[in-house]
């Protein structure tokens, strides 16, 4: 790092040329009655440019840290980030027509309209503050009349001719299917990563600083607005403007929510980083400037109100969009996997497979022997577990008398030794797992009715009901329903539905990522 100081005066020359244009535009909206009627995307799109390279500037002269510019370059940040918000919220009203965007259940427009002049607001007594500091530095600001006309924002009715053609001359049934399943999936794998965002929609305003510092983190939201945003440019490469998407008019809707999703999402970083850098923040003790320009309150209620609580309508109506689209190009197969090793369709496996149906849409059956259950039911598949622990009891009853393990001249009022030795003995085969080693057996079993082997069977039937130990078996379930539904259940199946032997988590695989949300 450099030790030489600039020179004050050349600095305040060179920033009196570099700042005249951004100042220009200020101190015009300083003096606006009405900030909505200044707020043109032309003008909008200026003013961002201009503080875009002012803070650049600034900051390659460290003027965060220098007592006397610190508060322009503050200024400057929210003349950038608001300026930015602004010109998203104006080019989402006027999309609108062009989005086809499905009911939700308050008036979207009115927010948007009721965002702006917020944000609006706030730029105004950004414009105040930085003309009022810029008289304070002695920079002179030209006062142009030109503006009103220079950034006007004339909208002409209609829109150009569609005469371009299709970029795709045919596409079949197949491509169709491939298509819409592929961007319909890929929403719902981003709704399944925007829960903890959509959850937040629904704070109470008093809990909206935890959520900003919990899961509207600047960071989470970049990436999720990034991820929205490879999602429309791979609608915008492979179908705007083919046949493929004349082929199902569900497609333009989806990219409609997509976009204005992305949109929404972009505002919401803007807003979070603004919080976490500059509100959030102590003001320096060396500075002459502790009353935030922007306030709190307002900042918390444009990104709760506005922003996130529509990123999460939309995002739920075009979540069952999308799985409606599924369905229609469901193609219906079936799988035959084996069960969850540890304790069979317990509470964790069950739960996953049926959040992993839902995700989809789709109905799928699981069937075990003669028995249908409910895929999408955690509770169904959790009933499985009788069928399973009967089939275990069978199969260890014939495995008794196969081995020889118990002798019917044992003395059929203790049968403690023989349950142990049993145990041990089915445990070094591989074929029997020890949750609770060592063993822990009363003196006595419970007294039961029948032969020696009976009461043997019973005993090891109740360890196992009680989780002490498990039976090793090769037991399947085929589940019916569609094919892209069930390669996950494959794949979840092959990963030990997200357990181990001894039912300790491991981790799934990054294609089944939205079963961590």
């Amino acid at each position: 790092m450099s030790a030489t100081l600039v020179d004050d005066r050349e600095f305040l020359a060179m920033m009196q040329e570099r700042m005249q244009a951004m100042l220009s535009l200020l101190l015009y909206l300083s003096k606006c009655e009405s900030s909505r009627l200044a707020l043109t995307r032309p003008f909008l799109g200026s003013l961002l440019s201009e503080a875009v390279q002012i803070e650049e500037v600034l900051d390659s002269y460290d003027a965060a840290k220098n007592r006397k510019w610190c508060h322009v370059r503050s200024l400057t940040a929210a003349a950038k980030t608001f300026a930015d918000a602004s010109y998203e919220m104006l080019h989402v009203r006027h999309r609108l027509p062009n989005y086809r965007l499905l009911p939700v259940q308050h008036d979207f427009m009115t927010a948007s309209n009721d965002a702006l002049t917020l944000i609006g607001h706030i730029l105004v007594n950004v414009a105040k503050e930085m003309v009022a500091e810029a008289d304070i530095l002695g920079l002179t600001i030209q006062e142009k009349d030109d503006i009103p006309h220079r950034y006007a924002e004339p909208r002409l009715r209609g829109h150009l001719p569609h005469d371009c053609g299709t970029r795709l001359a045919k596409a079949g049934p197949d491509i169709v299917a491939e298509t819409v399943t592929t961007l319909a999936t890929e929403f719902l794998n981003l709704a399944s990563g925007s829960e903890d965002v959509r959850a937040a929609s629904r704070a109470k305003p008093e809990d909206y600083e935890a959520c900003l510092a919990a899961s509207l983190r600047e960071e989470s939201l970049r990436r999720l607005e990034l991820r929205f945003h490879n999602l429309q440019s791979q609608y915008d490469t492979y179908v705007s403007g083919s046949e493929i998407e004349s082929q199902d008019t569900d497609l333009p809707v989806l990219r409609g929510q997509a976009s204005v999703v992305f949109h929404l999402l972009k505002i919401a970083t803007l807003f979070a980083h603004f919080y976490e850098r500059h509100i959030n923040r102590q003001p320096s003790p060396n500075t002459d400037h502790s009353v935030p320009v922007v306030q709190r309150h307002e900042l918390l209620c444009s990104l709760m109100k506005y922003a996130i609580t529509f990123i999460d309508q939309y995002i739920g109506c075009a979540v069952n969009l999308c799985q409606d689209m599924l369905k229609r190009y469901a193609e219906v197969g079936q799988i035959e996997v084996a069960i969850p090793r540890y304790r069979g369709f317990h509470v964790r496996p069950s739960t996953l497979v049926s959040k992993l149906v839902l995700h989809y849409g789709s109905r799928v059956q699981m069937r075990l022997g003669d028995e249908t259950y409910d895929a999408g039911s955690s509770l169904d598949l959790f009933r499985a577990n009788e069928k399973i622990n009967a089939e275990k009891r069978r199969w260890l009853a014939l495995e008794i008398v196969r081995l020889n393990l118990v002798s019917e001249k044992t003395d059929p009022t203790d049968v403690v030794p023989v349950v142990r030795h049993l145990v041990l003995t089915l445990a070094a085969k591989g074929k029997l797992i020890l949750y609770e080693q060592p063993l822990q057996l009363p003196d006595r079993l419970c007294p039961t009715d029948g032969t020696t082997i009976e009461k043997v069977t019973a005993e090891m039937g109740r360890l196992l009901a009680m989780g002490k130990i498990d039976i090793g078996t090769d037991i399947t379930a085929t589940f019916v329903g569609d094919k892209r539904v069930l390669e996950d259940i494959r794949l979840l199946a092959q990963h030990g539905y997200g357990e181990d032997s001894f039912g300790n988590n491991i981790a799934l695989p990054e294609k089944l990522a939205y079963l961590r949300a």
